[in-house]
């Protein structure tokens, strides 16, 4: 019985991000999501998951656990006077290796882009980033290169890192599908923390917070 309900749910969360991915997440329904998934009782989603907000955190949090890990085994290699390349790589690579690893056609990176249009859950992506111990750590450390960047420069690029890396990974998925590309995620994350490297440390010919408050969001 508990073999089938996790398959059953496996089922429910595999329809939700594709269909999310593609038609956004306010344009579909829960009935919708179970159809999808070959399942003839309409409220599955509601059954399994309680709601819709309870069906987008466990679509959150099903692959937090590989990101985690193999974060984990990046830090681990990481030296006491880390290059710039080399933290970042903690912050990309268990991403773009997730992209990697998930059966085709993947659909996680269109599925996180559609969420970031969703201010209700912008808080939520926001955590899980953040729950990971091993975060923060980076993030000093990363900081710690730039230390000539203002504190509100260096924010603000990494929010518009946060775009940039996250609409790089859902095109190149798209392109991916379409078969317009042959699958190279480990490219594209290196190809990622090069572009982030030149970016945080770019010249600097106008400090301000211009972008407000924000998170780095490209740890996704």
């Amino acid at each position: 019985m508990g073999q089938h309900s996790d398959r059953v749910r496996n089922a429910l969360l595999d329809a939700a991000e594709e269909l999310f991915a593609t038609d956004g997440i306010d344009a579909v329904s829960n009935r919708r999501i179970a159809e999808h998934a070959g399942n003839s009782n309409h409220s599955a989603v509601s059954y399994h998951f309680g709601g819709r907000e309870e069906l987008v955190r466990a679509l959150l949090d099903r692959h937090t656990a590989f990101a985690r890990a193999r974060r984990a085994e990046l830090v681990a290699e990481l030296g006491e006077d880390a290059p710039i390349t080399d933290l970042l790589a903690c912050m990309i690579l268990p991403f773009t290796d997730l992209l990697a690893a998930r059966p085709a056609p993947s659909w996680r990176a269109r599925f996180l882009q559609q969420l970031r249009t969703v201010p209700s859950v912008a808080a939520s992506v926001a955590e899980n980033v953040r729950a990971d111990p091993l975060t923060d750590q980076l993030i000093h450390r990363t900081r710690q290169h730039f230390s000539a960047v203002p504190d509100g420069v260096f924010a603000g690029r990494a929010r518009i890192l946060g775009h940039v890396i996250l609409d790089a990974c859902a095109e190149y998925e798209s392109r991916v599908q379409a078969g317009s590309v042959t699958a190279d995620w480990t490219g594209l994350g290196y190809f990622l923390i090069d572009s982030a490297a030149g970016m945080l440390g770019a010249p600097v010919t106008h400090a301000g917070d211009f972008l407000g408050e924000s998170t780095a969001t490209y740890l996704l």
